[in-house]
């Protein structure tokens, strides 16, 4: 097993139909600032369209070279919400959202033997 390998870090919100255009431009400010830092290898913000109800699910997926980097990555962005003043379970909590988050790694699968 190599000594770094990417990790994942996926969130999955649930917002409120009238939250959405705040919540998002929040989301995609957060998404600018992940994408310029070192070690990011690629950055999703998906959302899913329509629904049985008033709540639109909104995943983010970052691609981080190593945990390391995710680690950088996270430091720096709650350096800028303490610069900010910024408080993201408040922030979500008036909106109404609610948050999974997780890390995650690539599942290596089974050995292959040799032929």
């Amino acid at each position: 097993m190599p000594a770094s390998r990417s990790t994942f870090r996926i969130d999955r919100f649930k917002v409120p139909e009238i939250a959405l255009p705040a919540f998002m431009s929040r989301v995609h400010r957060i998404d600018r600032m992940l994408a310029a830092m070192p070690g990011c290898l690629q950055h999703l913000v998906l959302e899913q369209s329509g629904g049985p109800d008033d709540l639109r699910v909104v995943m983010t997926l970052v691609e981080w070279a190593d945990v390391a980097a995710m680690a950088v990555a996270r430091a720096a962005v709650q350096e800028e919400y303490a610069r900010e003043g910024f408080d993201p379970p408040a922030f979500m909590r008036a909106l109404g959202v609610q948050a999974e988050f997780g890390v995650y790694a690539l599942d290596a699968g089974p050995e292959l033997l040799p032929a």
